[in-house]
This record gives C-alpha cells, structure tokens and sequence, in this order.
C-alpha cells in the first residue's frame, strides 16, 4: 500500500518551511506518511493529489487574501477548512467575540469606505498613553507600528500610517499598547486531539521605536511549557465560545 500522500503548504518566501517546522517532514516519514513542501499560489501543484494538505507557513497571505481564500476553498481535503480562515484571517472577529463574552482589547475600527479625514483619525486615537495601528488583515506583523499618544511628532506618523493603510482599501484596527506584554510577551496555548498540551510565550515585538509598513516580522519564542491549571482554564473558556461561534455558522 503507498504510502499517504500530506502536502505541507508555505510560501513562496519560505520553500523549505519556517525553521521551526524543519523537523516537521521527517516526523511524517517516520509515521508512515509521504511528505511534500508546495507553495500555495503555485498553478503547477496538483492539490487533489493530496490525501491531506495542511496550511503551514503561509505567512503571505495578507498580501492576497481573496486570492488565499479562493485557493483554500479550491483545495480537497484541506486542515484546516477554508470558513474557517476566512474567518480568522480578518480580526474583526475580535468584535464577535467580545458579543459573546470573551475579554477582548476595547479597539476602534477605521473603515475604508468611511473616507476619514487626517482630523477624524485624529479624533479616534488616544488622548494618552501608547498604542498600536494595524490593519485588520495582517500576518508576521506586516502594517503594525506602536506610536505615542502625546508625542505630536508620533501621532502624526500614526495617522499618516492608518491613512496609507485606508488608501490600500484595508481596514485599520487602533488599540491601547498594553505593558503587560513587555513583562510576560504573548502567550499561546496549543491543543491536540482536543486538551491544551502545552503554552509558548513570545517576546513583545513591538518595541517603543516598532515601525513597519509592509514587511514581515519574526516572532521569537521564549520558551514552550506545559500548560498551568490557569491557562487551562483560560484556554477552556476560549474554546468554549469559539466552538459555540463555529456551530452557529
């Protein structure tokens, strides 16, 4: 019996996967499985052969987003499913879970189509304090800048940078930087067959000088644990409502 075939899906930018997937290949062949790296937008891929292919490095999605999503729903036997990223691939759906309960970062939405003026951005950036601007669209980083609210000279960069991102018809996300994650980074717990198995902690990216427009930034891993009874019970209430999203659906 040949062996099935899991097509591991990248970018262009990263051929070989990210360097913290490399043993990734190797762990497949060792279960029995024939492994193959393609990229996502390459027209000579064959996806139906594939018994499974699996969305890895994709970290240019943002870049083609409609383009993304018009190939993961051409895909047979996808993971994860193509709603599924539409859905988590525009993070306005922070907004729908904070409906639903869940303690989200209180953020203003610039919207395209609203045709704001340099006053009107003004107006909706914090009177104080640090914060961040980004479009709701974004991977590795990509359009994230931090900026000061009572520096004239950075407000002013903030708001050139959320009216570049409005020309571009994106919309643009305005939050309040929060310190905490200088002190503990950002944390992620990952689950397998359904119990968190673990957390990864990453470095604070965006330092008080952070500015990028269009390129991609590494994220640093601090160190993997296993996950604490907190974090689980954190975790627990996450998948609670995410689940509870997708079923209604």
């Amino acid at each position: 019996m040949a062996a099935p075939i899991v097509i591991l899906a990248t970018s262009a930018d990263l051929p070989n996967l990210d360097a913290d997937e490399a043993g990734l290949p190797d762990a497949l062949r060792e279960r029995g499985m024939e492994p193959r790296i393609e990229v996502w937008n390459d027209p000579s891929v064959d996806w139906g052969a594939a018994d499974l292919t699996v969305v890895r490095s994709v970290r240019d999605y943002a870049t083609d987003r409609d383009g993304f999503l018009a190939w993961a729903n051409s895909v047979p036997r996808l993971l994860n499913q193509a709603s599924l990223m539409e859905w988590n691939s525009d993070k306005h759906y922070l907004a729908e879970l904070g409906e639903r309960g869940l303690p989200v970062i209180p953020t203003t939405w610039l919207e395209p189509d609203r045709e704001f003026s340099k006053h009107q951005i003004h107006t909706r950036f914090p009177a104080h304090g640090d914060f961040v601007v980004k479009p709701a669209v974004s991977s590795g980083g990509r359009g994230t800048g931090r900026y000061t609210a009572t520096d004239p000279r950075s407000r002013a960069e903030a708001i050139k940078h959320a009216s570049h991102e409005m020309r571009q018809g994106r919309s643009v996300m305005v939050q309040r930087y929060l310190s905490e994650i200088d002190r503990s980074g950002e944390l992620s717990i990952v689950y397998l067959n359904g119990l968190p198995a673990y957390s990864v902690e990453k470095k604070a990216m965006l330092h008080p000088r952070f500015r990028s427009v269009d390129e991609v930034q590494d994220e640093t891993v601090v160190e993997s644990t296993p996950a604490s009874e907190k974090e689980f019970r954190w975790g627990e209430q996450i998948r609670s409502v995410l689940h509870d999203y997708i079923s209604d659906k």
